[in-house]
């Protein structure tokens, strides 16, 4: 396999710097957009979406568990014989939701599965993210995840409820610290669309994804053989 070269301490240090330069530029960057995203405009929801959940019928505004902002993650629902290991590992990088409560932030996941199906699957992951079906309401659809994945955000005030911010694809993917501590690495993500020295090793996007207790035990003197690029 291709390795970085190896260099002096002080050629290393000298790149080093260089690079920081730039990652002091792109963090300067993205504090300025989460700025424009802060001063996005909102539109209030006035349709009423009944979820499932564990104490029965809920509403949007139920979602909110009494604070100010909500996070929800819609799940992209396969069926019970084959859950998304992509929403499963955004799931599992969430982290603990005590800090996004200490802002009065909650956060939720939604999926268009029946909630029978749901519950299991979430105490075999064992996820504390509060878990709706959305499964005959139109919420997926009217927030851009369709039968797909997606994140939104709403802000209440009172009991009215505004949507100020969505992504999805891309967008969600960096939100994930699995992905952005791979990208800090020499051999980064090891996906084909990566742009890497060549002989590195890269498997296709999304093929080596699983759900975290679903990884075979590998070899680690065994790496991953180089692949020609796709």
């Amino acid at each position: 396999m291709n390795r970085p070269q190896v260099v002096s301490a002080q050629e290393w240090q000298a790149a080093r710097d260089s690079l920081l330069v730039k990652e002091k530029e792109l963090t300067r960057a993205l504090d300025a957009l989460a700025a424009e995203r802060r001063r996005l405009p909102m539109v209030r929801i006035d349709k009423e979406y009944v979820f499932q959940g564990p104490d029965g019928p809920a509403s949007l505004l139920d979602l909110f568990d009494g604070r100010r902002q909500l996070i929800v993650y819609t799940f992209m629902w396969l069926g019970a014989d084959h859950f998304c290991e992509g929403c499963s590992m955004f799931t599992d990088n969430v982290g603990h939701l005590a800090h996004l409560r200490a802002r009065d932030t909650s956060m939720a996941l939604v999926s268009r599965g029946p909630l029978a199906e749901i519950t299991p699957f979430k105490q075999r992951m064992g996820w504390p993210i509060p878990w709706y079906s959305s499964l005959g309401n139109d919420f997926n659809d009217d927030m851009g995840a369709g039968g797909g994945f997606a994140l939104n955000v709403f802000v209440r005030d009172g009991d009215d409820v505004h949507r100020t911010y969505f992504t999805s694809g891309r967008g969600v993917e960096r939100l994930g610290s699995i992905w952005t501590f791979l990208d800090l690495t020499p051999y980064g993500r090891q996906e084909t669309w990566e742009d890497s020295p060549a002989g590195r090793a890269q498997t296709r996007p999304y093929e080596w994804w699983r759900l975290h207790d679903e990884y075979e035990a590998r070899d680690d003197s065994e790496p991953l053989a180089p692949t020609s690029r796709r």
